[in-house]
């Protein structure tokens, strides 16, 4: 029989066994209770935070290029420089982490930040005042300040020039902002983008406005658990969407055409214009060259004067620019005799009276004379006795007057362009219709209109967006010419231009437009001069309450260019007879439509690849090809060259060729074009910088010296020819409408 061995429980172990697990249940029910604290939180909610760990991925952007790719808007770093003036934060008095010196810290940033060394030493000799509850105040240094406001919004090559000179305290605090690299340049067309309180930007005017939600990309954003401290957790898996970049928009905008515009409106700016409007068209295609305001503004300091964009929201009374279009309906609807003769100097029209801008007029003439002398009351009979108002109407409504063009998008919460009015019923309003008084247009619709003559007769629609590209290189939009509507017959368009040149040539003893005559340039235009509207009624009286314009094409034979430009209460209308001429000239010039050319310069090269082949031979092969090859370093072969190959240049034209040399002696640029120098400067990466308009006068670097690309080229442009101004005005417009 087996013996049962008996157990005996320690009855104190039982106890402590129970009183463990008693406090390990206590423990677990406070610790679902949500009591227990991490790091200042309840550990659920540390725990769904460290499971929610979520940052956003900023999206760049969109770029704004123009017609050959220059930048005119993009984002770029931007910094704000700290001075740190806490002593506690150097360690190692050979390696100070603090400003030190403050005296030699402001007289070297200084000229730098453009602010003066009195203000940055006030700004790091700043104290703090601190009381306690006791009200017992004590004075102290703060541990960093802003060396505001030149140290805020400074580009990445500023912040190169302050880390070169090595100071010590001097930090910077890192950011992004939207950014135009050539400042008071096409600045209404642009427009600017600020943030927003979440830091995105927005768009809030111009073509920053109107294509906002093409400019702005899509944020991304990585999710990820982190530890205790708040470091991610490698071994758990993360989620990421990558931000997705905004779109890009190319202009039609050629910036060298711009800085003519720009420099038009320079001009323009001597007579005080109250605005004033510049523009440069392509005939054929519709295509806006350049266009330039008054007043303008710097799209990065946004000192802004007017919202309202003179070129495409402005509207006024256009004056006898209008009879281009007048003249036009007439011809058109088949009532039009070029010789037949009326009475001019004045027309009596129910109980108004109707004067030509002499007041008498030059008795008897034709209506081809009337034309080119601007006279009201050969446009009046023909409104009144031979179109009467509806068919007159009706040709203005078909030239787009008193409708957008559709240059930009339709946008809820903005005008995005005028509409001007073209409405007239009674006689005096068909007679002053006729010359463009009691209607209005914008300055888009004038250039819309001009592009009548530049297509036998069919009407263009003016754009300047050539192309929105996405992120991946898709073109997701592409502008081309586009035909609005027939308005006249080709000999009816051959018609006005041969009127138009009449005004300027001086055929006839009245012409108006003699002023703008340049010699070997077969440049038609009209003139305008017509009365401001008051604002309680009738029209203000003055010498200078007038807006003036010309209304021009060339070459006449077959135009190629479209130029309008509008001023409105100058106080010397002989500027805009130099603007103009200055601008058709540079132009011309520039797209080799005029200048000394010999008969074989229109001969034309396709280029072809020159990588890779021997820089001696490729120089030879142009040169041979009437072209002038620009190169650049001492290398035996060529690895780059613009234009790249199948461009098509004409003779004379300049091809840049980088060899394989690791160094660049500057070449001669004088006389150079900006698009030119901007060309050079691209294929070296050198930095360069613009003052004035127009071709190289002077630059920085010395002919034939090595180039040290960690420096910027400053250039100073100018235009290549120098117009005299008119002194007097001209008798023939002066405060007159015509």
């Amino acid at each position: 029989m087996k013996r049962i061995r008996a157990i005996k429980i320690n009855i104190m172990f039982v106890i402590i066994i129970v009183f463990i697990f008693l406090c390990i249940t206590l423990k677990l029910i406070y610790i679902g209770t949500g009591n227990v604290m991490v790091k200042g939180k309840t550990l659920a909610s540390f725990a769904s935070d460290r499971d929610t760990v979520k940052r956003t991925l900023k999206a760049p952007r969109g770029t704004i290029y123009s017609s050959e790719g220059e930048v005119l808007a993009k984002d770029v770093n931007s910094y704000t420089v700290i001075a740190y003036l806490e002593p506690s934060r150097t360690k190692d008095e050979n390696h100070p982490y603090h400003v030190v010196n403050k005296e030699l810290t402001a007289e070297k940033l200084s000229p730098i930040i453009n602010m003066s060394k009195e203000k940055i030493l006030e700004i790091l000799n700043t104290k703090i005042k601190t009381c306690d509850e006791n009200n017992l105040c004590k004075e102290s240094i703060p541990y960093q300040v802003e060396l505001g406001p030149g140290g805020r919004g400074i580009t990445e090559l500023v912040k190169d020039q302050i880390e070169e000179l090595d100071l010590p305290g001097i930090d910077f605090l890192s950011s992004t902002k939207r950014y135009y690299p050539n400042g008071d340049f096409l600045s209404y067309e642009l427009g600017y983008a600020k943030t927003d309180d979440s830091g995105t930007y927005k768009g809030e005017m111009g073509i920053e406005r109107y294509y906002n939600k093409e400019l702005t990309g899509e944020d991304g954003y990585i999710e990820y658990q982190s530890d205790l401290y708040g470091y991610q957790i490698t071994s758990m898996p993360s989620v990421e969407k990558k931000a997705v970049a905004g779109n890009d928009i190319y202009l039609t905008i050629d910036t060298n055409i711009q800085m003519f515009a720009e420099q038009a409106k320079t001009t323009l700016e001597k007579a005080k214009p109250q605005w004033a409007t510049v523009a440069v068209v392509n005939a054929k295609t519709g295509e806006i060259l350049g266009v330039s305001s008054s007043p303008s503004f710097n799209n990065n300091t946004l000192e802004i004067k007017s919202y309202y964009s003179p070129f495409v929201q402005n509207t006024y009374e256009p004056g006898s620019t209008m009879k281009i279009f007048s003249f036009m309906a007439a011809m058109q609807n088949g009532v039009y005799d070029g010789d037949e003769k009326y009475q001019s100097g004045r027309l009596k029209v129910d109980d108004a009276v109707i004067k030509d801008w002499n007041g008498y007029g030059w008795g008897k003439i034709t209506y081809d004379e009337g034309f080119m002398g601007s006279s009201n009351v050969a446009a009046s009979h023909l409104a009144l006795d031979k179109l009467g108002r509806a068919k007159l109407k009706d040709f203005y409504n078909l030239l787009g007057f008193g409708k957008k063009t559709g240059i930009y998008p339709e946008l809820k919460d903005v005008d995005t362009e005028g509409t001007g009015l073209v409405n007239f019923r009674y006689n005096t309003e068909v007679a002053s219709a006729s010359y463009g008084q009691g209607i209005s247009v914008t300055a888009i619709q004038m250039l819309q209109a001009l592009t009548t003559l530049g297509n036998k007769g069919t009407m263009l629609k003016p754009y300047i967006i050539s192309k929105i590209v996405d992120s991946d290189g898709n073109i997701v939009l592409e502008n081309k010419r586009t035909e609005v509507s027939k308005v006249c017959s080709e000999e009816v368009a051959t018609k006005i231009i041969d009127l138009m040149r009449g005004v300027v040539d001086g055929r006839c003893k009245m012409s108006t437009g003699t002023g703008y005559k340049i010699k070997g340039y077969d440049l038609v235009g009209k003139t305008g001069t017509a009365e401001i509207a008051s604002s309680s009624g009738g029209y203000l009286s003055g010498s200078t309450n007038y807006v003036r314009s010309f209304a021009g094409l060339f070459p006449g034979k077959d135009p190629e260019i479209i130029v309008y430009v509008a001023a409105a209460k100058m106080n010397n209308s002989s500027y805009l007879k130099t603007a103009v001429k200055d601008l058709v000239k540079n132009v011309g010039t520039y797209l080799n439509i005029y200048g000394d050319v010999s008969d074989n310069e229109d001969i034309t090269y396709t280029l072809k690849s020159y990588v890779s082949k021997k820089t001696e031979d490729v120089k030879n092969e142009l040169k041979d090809s009437g072209l002038k090859s620009i190169i650049i370093g001492d290398g035996e072969n060529i690895i780059k060259q613009y234009p790249e190959e199948n461009v098509i240049l004409n003779k004379n034209s300049k091809v840049f060729l980088l060899t394989n040399s690791n160094k660049y002696k500057m070449v001669d640029i004088k006389d150079w074009s900006r698009n030119d120098v901007l060309s050079y400067a691209k294929l070296i990466n050198l930095n360069v910088v613009f003052n004035g308009f127009g071709y190289v006068k002077d630059y920085s670097i010395d002919k034939n010296s090595e180039i040290d690309l960690s420096k910027t080229l400053e250039v100073t442009l100018e235009p290549k020819y120098k117009l005299e101004e008119d002194v007097g005005e001209d008798k023939k417009d002066e405060n007159k409408t015509q």
